[in-house]
C-alpha cells in the first residue's frame, strides 16, 4: 500500500483540523497515511529528553518509507519541523506536495523551490484533490 506522511504545524486546533483534512483526502486516494498528532499523540507536559526522542523517531518511523509527503506551509516561513521533513523528504527523493492554504504571500523562495519551483504548491484543499487525481486514482 502507498504510504504518505502529512507534515505541518500543529499549535493550535484549526492547524490541526485543516491537517485533518489534507489527511482525509489523501487517503482517498489509496494511501495509508501518518499524521502525528492523530497516530503519535500530542505532547503534554514539559517537553522531556525521552519525549523529545520518542516524537523524533517515531516521527522518522514513519517519513522515512513514505511515498508521498503533503506539507502545510502556513506563513511566509514554514514552520521549522515542517521544513524540517520537507527537507528530509527532498534529499530523499519522495514525492512532495505543499498545500499553502491561501497564506502570506510569497513563500520562501527555498520552500517554493524544494516544490518543483512552485509548481508543486496548492492554494486549497479543491487543487489538491485535482493535483492528486492527474497521479493517483482515487479509491
Amino acid at each position: 500500500m502507498k504510504k504518505a506522511y502529512i507534515a505541518g504545524p500543529l499549535f493550535d486546533d484549526h492547524e490541526r483540523v485543516y491537517l485533518e483534512k489534507i489527511t482525509q483526502i489523501v487517503e482517498s486516494f489509496g494511501f495509508n497515511t501518518f499524521l502525528p498528532h492523530r497516530d503519535a499523540g500530542l505532547v503534554t507536559g514539559d517537553f522531556t529528553y525521552e519525549k523529545k526522542v520518542k516524537v523524533f523517531d517515531v516521527d522518522m518511523e514513519y517519513l522515512k518509507p513514505a511515498d508521498l509527503v503533503v506539507a502545510l506551509l502556513s506563513g511566509r516561513d514554514v514552520d521549522s519541523g515542517t521544513a524540517a521533513e520537507i527537507g528530509y523528504a527532498y534529499k530523499a527523493g519522495k514525492r512532495l506536495i505543499g498545500v499553502s492554504a491561501n497564506s502570506i504571500k510569497p513563500i520562501n523562495n527555498f520552500v517554493w523551490g524544494i516544490f518543483n519551483y512552485g509548481k508543486d504548491i496548492v492554494e486549497d484543499l479543491d487543487q489538491l484533490k485535482s493535483l492528486l487525481s492527474k497521479e493517483y486514482s482515487a479509491t
